[in-house]
């Protein structure tokens, strides 16, 4: 069962503490290419990596709502931190659908730092009851500060058919390479990890295609609705707070640099009296509101759910909200920076920082907004899904 009312805000309400922390850290965190063991050791305390661990284990099962705000609320402060709490907090989940011994190997000490790459770009040998899993996996967020990681490998078939592998193997099993260097999110750390025949045992180990249409093995919570979901939807909503945050700090931002401000080369002595200016923030608020309202919607049709069964068309609609909201979101970061002026290039100006991790992030694959709405289309109009990830 998932907490109340009263957690839930006070899980939001201590994200919100930590913007102003998480702001003064952003240029450091950006410097260094990943998020320092500090912040990190603060967020766990806070419980913001546990929130969807079961409630056995210390974990709250938070609503999909919460979880959006509270990694809307760090994004205010730090988007690369947070797209590091939601890559943890929904392989936390994860871990939950695995059998009791793989949750209590990684639970016990109530403290979940799981990263996860799905990129399906290793093997997988089955060998004495599990696996030997060898190859590459890049775009590893937050693997620097993770004690588990989630990587997806390819178990060969006897008949030429392949079956992808969800294996979790400790972090200290991996090589990590010195490889990320990026113009937006770069404080993430997502570097690539390596797996030189790193052995999993059964129980850290299951078919992919179960766990996208949840069919998750028994388990002390198997019967907890919280953790029957499909592994597709729970990836993509658990994502749509990280943009909203964004954008929300960039508004933020925009109005704190505002007063006593003019535009250059005009006679305008205070950019907060021109008409340029009134329309550009009305219409950001406004855009604002509406991906708030998509990433909403998309939360209400998962936590809405009696029994967590969804229909295609349920799967492929949350997946479009999140998109659609990121491409909102978006265009808020790129008209307030447009209009920030160029004094806002600066590095200790924290417009240009978000704006550039809002260009990263909205290329990920499961934020880009056409190719999820060519997706939507496509169920639309009574055609199959051109992809397994909804």
């Amino acid at each position: 069962m998932s907490v109340g009312v009263a957690r839930s805000r006070e899980l939001v309400s201590r994200a919100a503490a930590f913007v102003p922390m998480l702001r003064a850290q952003a240029e450091t965190t950006e410097r260094d290419r990943r998020v320092s063991d500090a912040v990190l050791d603060t967020l766990s305390e806070a419980g913001v990596f546990r929130m969807t661990a079961p409630v056995r284990y210390g974990g709250d099962e938070a609503s999909f709502q919460t979880q959006c705000d509270v990694l809307a609320e760090l994004a205010r402060g730090c988007p690369s931190t947070s797209w590091v709490a939601t890559i943890y907090s929904a392989m936390t989940w994860l871990v939950g659908a695995f059998s009791d011994e793989a949750q209590q190997e990684i639970f016990a000490d109530r403290d979940p730092r799981v990263s996860g790459v799905f990129s399906p770009t290793g093997t997988a040998t089955p060998k004495n009851g599990g696996y030997v899993v060898s190859g590459r996996w890049p775009f590893n967020t937050g693997g620097f500060g993770s004690k588990w990681t989630v990587l997806v490998a390819v178990e060969p078939g006897h008949n030429g058919d392949a079956m992808p592998v969800c294996v979790i193997v400790p972090s200290t099993a991996l090589t990590r390479l010195d490889d990320w260097y990026a113009s937006g999110m770069s404080g993430t750390g997502s570097s690539t990890v390596v797996a030189d025949q790193v052995f999993v045992p059964a129980h850290r180990a299951l078919p992919l295609p179960a766990l996208v249409e949840a069919k998750h093995p028994p388990r002390h919570n198997a019967a907890n609705p919280y953790f029957g979901y499909p592994l597709a939807p729970v990836l993509v909503v658990n994502a749509g707070g990280t943009p909203l945050g964004i954008a929300q700090g960039a508004y933020e931002n925009f109005l704190e640099r505002l007063p006593n401000r003019p535009i250059a080369y005009t006679t305008y002595a205070l950019k907060s009296e021109a008409p340029v200016t009134h329309l550009v923030v009305g219409e950001a608020a406004l855009k604002l509101e509406s991906a708030q309202a998509h990433v909403r919607a998309a939360c209400t049709l998962l936590d809405k759910l009696a029994d967590r069964s969804l229909t295609k068309e349920q799967r492929v609609k949350a997946r479009v909200q999140i998109a659609y909201a990121t491409g909102l979101a978006r265009e808020v970061v790129d008209n307030l920076f447009y209009a920030a002026g160029a004094s806002s290039i600066q590095s200790a100006i924290l417009i240009q920082r978000f704006q550039r991790d809002m260009q990263a992030l909205a290329n990920h694959a499961i934020m880009h907004g056409p190719t999820a709405i060519e997706l939507y289309g496509r169920v639309l109009c009574g055609l199959e899904p051109n992809t397994p990830l909804y």
